[in-house]
């Protein structure tokens, strides 16, 4: 079993920036793809980034590319989601999220992750 752990949440004003981040326990956290995906008020919840196992490959999602970067500490058994030239439509609550068998293909898919953590609210402010 694995338990991640999100920190790092606030309230920021538009243009601002934030860093995530999401510890989790245990001794396999190198063998997971690990996801950001965040769920405003009302709405689904949306695929942020994934990270692969190694850190070698990322993905975004249109919304975010080029504002948002996504890295990984094996050592440290941590990910990270830096959140820059944030905008009020980024306000949602975030979730980490991690599995060990999440084809490329599907890795924008929650349904595919296996663990989540409880989330942690991000706040833009105009």
């Amino acid at each position: 079993q694995v338990q991640l752990v999100e920190s790092g949440g606030g309230l920021v004003q538009d243009g601002g920036s934030l860093r995530l981040s999401c510890a989790a326990s245990g001794r396999t956290f190198s063998t997971y793809r690990m996801g950001w995906f965040r769920q405003a008020p009302g709405k689904e919840r949306d695929f942020v980034a994934s990270i692969s196992r190694t850190g070698a490959h990322t993905y975004y999602a249109d919304s975010v590319a080029g504002r948002f970067t996504i890295s990984r500490d094996n050592a440290k058994n941590t990910v990270y989601l830096q959140m820059d030239s944030l905008k009020p439509e980024d306000t949602a609550v975030y979730y980490c999220a991690g599995g060990n068998a999440v084809p490329e293909l599907y890795n924008g898919v929650p349904a595919r992750y296996d663990y989540w953590g409880q989330g942690t609210q991000v706040t833009v402010s105009s």
